[in-house]
């Protein structure tokens, strides 16, 4: 037998009195409106989330809110913007001069404005070395909490994925804060 096998059932052999394990019942925020909360939280965490009106471009939309991009990756279906494929580079290192990122999100969470972001690129660097990043997100994949959220996480064939909620930010001890330090410099979902 074991040490740890010896130690509990000397615990269980020294219980006198045993307790019904109370109910766990659990219940995390809910939005009556998740489409408003989620784009009011996104603001507060210092990025953007906008509304892909129907029968919009979802290119000029991008292309106005980023005039000055040259270096543009993306491998979503429908951007026509993109300069780079992302996954044609070889290292992550010749993605150094991406001004414009653009991918999908696989779903948001309301309470905190982040985006779930399973690696679908060669490089994962790409999410954090772009001067900024655009998410494209259907908004019919909107949770209300990250209890939700976590329950809708599978593996990704890459074996990694990130919440990303606004802009890189960092603050030194002074209460300095600095945005895009460690990141992009501003972020901005597209809800279609």
């Amino acid at each position: 037998m074991s040490s740890r096998d010896q130690i509990l059932n000397n615990i269980r052999r020294n219980t006198k009195q045993v307790f019904d394990k109370p109910q766990m019942n659990l219940s995390a925020i809910e939005f009556d409106d998740k489409l408003t909360q989620f784009i009011e939280v996104s603001k507060a965490v210092g990025g953007d989330a906008i509304i892909l009106k129907e029968g919009e471009d979802i290119n000029e939309v991008i292309r106005a809110l980023y005039p000055e991009a040259k270096e543009i990756a993306s491998v979503v279906n429908g951007i026509h913007l993109t300069t780079l494929d992302p996954d044609s580079v070889e290292s992550p290192n010749d993605l150094n001069n991406v001004d414009l990122a653009i991918v999908e999100g696989a779903f948001g969470v309301c309470e905190n404005g982040c985006i779930w972001l399973p690696q679908q690129l060669k490089h994962k660097a790409l999410y954090f070395i772009t001067q900024y990043l655009v998410i494209v997100l259907d908004r019919s994949k909107l949770v209300n909490n990250m209890h939700e959220g976590y329950k809708l996480i599978t593996p990704s064939e890459k074996g990694f994925g990130v919440y990303i909620s606004g802009p890189s930010k960092t603050a030194d001890i002074e209460q300095a804060l600095v945005v895009g330090a460690h990141g992009p410099k501003g972020l901005t979902v597209i809800l279609k």
